[in-house]
């Protein structure tokens, strides 16, 4: 079931869409033989077999069947033009980085690819207002949810690692939203894509049982679940991926929760 933004916000759409996610049980995490089907997806991409040595799927939730109640989930990830709103009526700082910052992470992108994702001004880019909003830090995210929670009366949050696994492969298990065989032509990845984000909802055949979109590539998304040191969980798999095993639904790891990447944003969950 899909539910339609309310009346009376400022600004068209600035409440997301958002997609029912029925309560009852999945089948989350991965088994063996699928984290040798992502391996070996990256080795036939890349070419080389630094996944696997580096043991990136060996972490993943075991497979099992979870039981999680009723909530909701925006359809995509949130926008440019949702996030402007927030950014314009709060004052809360824009989507940037500077050159010092990105160095000091040591990530692989220069700062010439990173550059192009910053806002100039309060307003986003005019190019890019469908895209997903990147260069955003798990609290700016958060922000954003109290802000959003503040404006409608509904209780805004990001998902849990499990919640939005759910949403992305649906109950039965599957690899990817659309189902257990990688398709390039599902997705927005470094296999077929343009190797910068795209307009949120370009790929509508990768859609997920539930009718989520951009569950798999496209930009890694924040999630309520916090590792060691100050880290939380990402899922999805990026623009910069190809493969794709990291795009599973089942894949995981964690980053910096003040990191602004250029492939990470995020979307919401309502219940």
């Amino acid at each position: 079931m899909l539910l339609m933004p309310a009346d009376g916000f400022a600004g068209q759409s600035a409440i997301p869409e958002t997609v029912v996610i029925k309560a009852g049980s999945f089948i989350a995490g991965s088994d063996a033989k699928q984290r040798e089907y992502g391996y070996r997806l990256d080795e036939k991409a890349y070419g080389h077999s630094i996944t696997r040595q580096q043991k990136w799927y060996d972490g993943e939730r075991q497979l099992q069947e979870i039981e999680l109640p009723q909530y909701s989930i925006t359809r995509t990830a949130i926008t440019n033009e949702q996030y402007e709103v927030f950014v314009r009526e709060t004052g809360h700082r824009r989507p940037f980085v500077s050159k010092t910052t990105w160095k000091s992470y040591g990530l692989a992108h220069p700062w010439t690819r990173a550059r192009k994702y910053n806002w100039k001004t309060s307003k986003a880019p005019a190019k890019r207002k469908t895209h997903p909003v990147v260069l955003v830090s798990h609290d700016d995210a958060s922000s954003y949810a109290r802000w959003l929670s503040a404006k409608t009366g509904r209780k805004w949050r990001l998902p849990s690692e499990i919640e939005w696994e759910k949403a992305m492969r649906g109950t039965d298990g599957r690899y990817f939203p659309w189902g257990s065989r990688f398709d390039a032509s599902r997705l927005n990845s470094h296999d077929l894509g343009p190797f910068s984000t795209t307009a949120v909802g370009s790929y509508p055949s990768g859609e997920s049982p539930y009718k989520v979109l951009g569950g798999a590539g496209q930009i890694y998304e924040w999630t309520s679940d916090k590792e060691n040191n100050n880290r939380y969980i990402v899922k999805g798999g990026s623009w910069d991926d190809k493969g794709c095993g990291v795009c599973r639904s089942a894949a995981r790891h964690s980053r910096p929760a003040n990191l602004k990447h250029i492939l990470i944003g995020f979307r919401l969950v309502t219940n």
